[in-house]
């Protein structure tokens, strides 16, 4: 779920009117607009405002012909239906910001004059210090000394504020406290007509145009006089509140949504686990007692290794040993050295009836991958998968790293092969795995990786992906440097089900995989 997106929606949805209901009853804003011109009619009279503070102020309006107009100070009128977005609703207008509140910007008092800023009082807000939320302080003051001496000003409690340059442009604020600004900040004390949290939801539903209208090179900015000039879509003071009080619902509602997202995400994750925990425990699927036995597949993997063996194809293990269990009902290991040892404590859980315990040695071969210089990578060269190829449990080919040098041919992958990320900076990331699909070409591994080979590979991946492997990896893992060695690979002891249960196993996981992967797409 894209919540920056859905935010947007809703502001976009309160700027056009339909986010509440208009209510007839409510004053409308031409009333607002036409008391505002009269108040600052009044101000200019009483010499509290200057003629040319008004100079600005146009007034737009609907003509006979249904297209938008608007009445400059001078009394000449302009078509400007070309500028208007969207239609408003009854009761609603369009105006300048220029005319719904007193705009201005700040100034820096010079840094050379260290009693502008020393033991200052008076909070200087910068762009850096928006954060499209109510500003309540600070970190940086000024002195009285300042305020007197330059430009900047002490603006009221309540200012619209608003960046206008660089990589802030847009950001904006509403102060908690009575505070200045530089003049890379704009700020606006409204009108009594304007409900300033309104003013503030309005500029956030329109940064990505803001931003759009900055100028310059390396710094691009906007200037008040553009801000002023935007045209704004003005609602009854009654709605203003209503639409306000509901853009911060649907906050509200989102920021827990998405923090629940955060949650189920979690679980999510930790359901695979369990399910993993599950399937390697003989308790995700029920056993068949008509399967093969394990025993008899274990036999039947020794008799072809040994034969490979006689071929020449593979070298015995001469670290490779036998697990069994004993007439006393416990298991032991019968070690290459004929040491016979009992490994109860070993053994996490019990496994069912027809399921066998043995090291991954016993099912398959492992081997470390190639090392190469960098002056050996080369274009035309062998693909060479690396961590970063094993992306979300499969193999990713869009960052691949070739090499022209000599590889032995068991530094070649095969299909079915297991990738495992064997030595890496991130603990985290030791371990992570995946199965090498269909090869489009010769391709090898990295140093820091390793591969196993297995005929049972289906099963074993969800074993190596599992908390139990991982557990016993880490606590066996004493080193300095995070890595899975190929001896700790040979040694791990698996519990291992008859051929039959392994695909209903992998059949399960998958099904229940997929509907996890749905619940996680909804999420986005």
């Amino acid at each position: 779920m894209d919540t920056k997106a859905l935010r947007q929606k809703i502001l976009d949805l309160a700027i056009r009117g339909k986010l509440v209901p208009q209510d007839p009853n409510d004053e409308p804003a031409s009333v607002l607009l036409e008391r505002i011109r009269a108040e600052k009619q009044q101000m200019v009279k009483e010499g509290k405002l200057k003629p040319k503070d008004i100079k600005n102020d146009t007034v737009i309006f609907k003509g006979d012909d249904n297209l938008h107009y608007e009445q400059f100070a001078d009394g000449t009128v302009k078509c400007i239906e070309d500028e208007i977005p969207f239609e408003l609703p009854e009761g609603w207008e369009w105006t300048r910001l220029g005319v719904i509140g007193s705009w201005q910007s700040g100034a820096t008092p010079s840094r050379r004059e260290p009693l502008y800023y020393e033991n200052g009082t008076i909070p200087w807000l910068k762009t850096g210090d928006l954060c499209d939320c109510h500003i309540k302080n600070v970190p940086e003051y000024i002195t009285e000394k300042a305020v007197s001496e330059t430009s900047v000003k002490i603006l009221p409690v309540g200012t619209v504020l608003i960046a206008m340059y660089g990589a802030t442009i847009g950001k904006t604020g509403i102060s908690d406290i009575e505070l200045t600004t530089n003049q890379a900040c704009c700020a606006c004390v409204c009108e009594e007509e304007i409900y300033n949290e309104y003013l503030l939801k309005f500029l956030q539903s329109q940064k990505s145009i803001l931003v759009s209208m900055g100028e310059g090179g390396a710094q691009p900015n906007i200037s008040k006089e553009k801000i002023i000039n935007i045209i704004f879509p003005l609602p009854p003071f009654n709605e203003q509140k209503k639409i306000v009080s509901k853009i911060e619902d649907f906050d509200r509602a989102i920021t827990s949504l998405s923090n629940n997202k955060d949650e189920v995400s979690k679980l999510l994750l930790i359901a695979k686990s369990k399910i993993l925990d599950l399937a390697i425990c003989g308790k995700l699927v029920p056993q068949d007692p008509n399967d093969e036995p394990a025993s008899v597949l274990l036999e039947r993997i020794r008799a072809e290794k040994e034969e490979l063996i006689k071929q020449g194809k593979i070298k015995r293990d001469k670290k490779e040993s036998v697990i069994f269990k004993g007439e006393d009902n416990s298991y032991y290991e019968n070690l290459p050295t004929g040491e016979v040892k009992c490994i109860d404590d070993e053994l996490p859980f019990d496994i069912p009836e027809g399921w066998e315990w043995c090291n991954l040695s016993m099912l398959g071969t492992t081997n470390i991958g190639l090392t190469y210089k960098p002056t050996d990578i080369d274009s035309t060269g062998t693909v060479v998968l690396r961590s970063c190829n094993i992306v979300s449990d499969r193999i990713d080919y869009n960052d691949l790293v070739r090499v022209n040098t000599p590889i032995r041919g068991n530094q070649y992958v095969q299909k079915n092969d297991i990738l495992i990320c064997a030595r890496n900076g991130s603990k985290a990331l030791v371990g992570k795995c995946a199965i090498i699909p269909d090869l489009a070409e010769p391709t090898s591994f990295g140093a820091f990786m390793a591969i196993y080979r297995t005929k049972c590979y289906s099963y074993i991946i969800h074993f190596l992906r599992s908390q139990y492997f991982r557990s016993v990896f880490f606590e066996g893992n004493s080193t300095t440097i995070n890595q899975l060695t190929q001896d700790m690979l040979k040694r791990a002891v698996v519990p291992f089900p008859p051929k039959a249960e392994q695909n209903r196993i992998v059949s399960k996981i998958q099904e229940l995989y997929s509907v996890i992967s749905e619940v996680e797409a909804g999420l986005n």
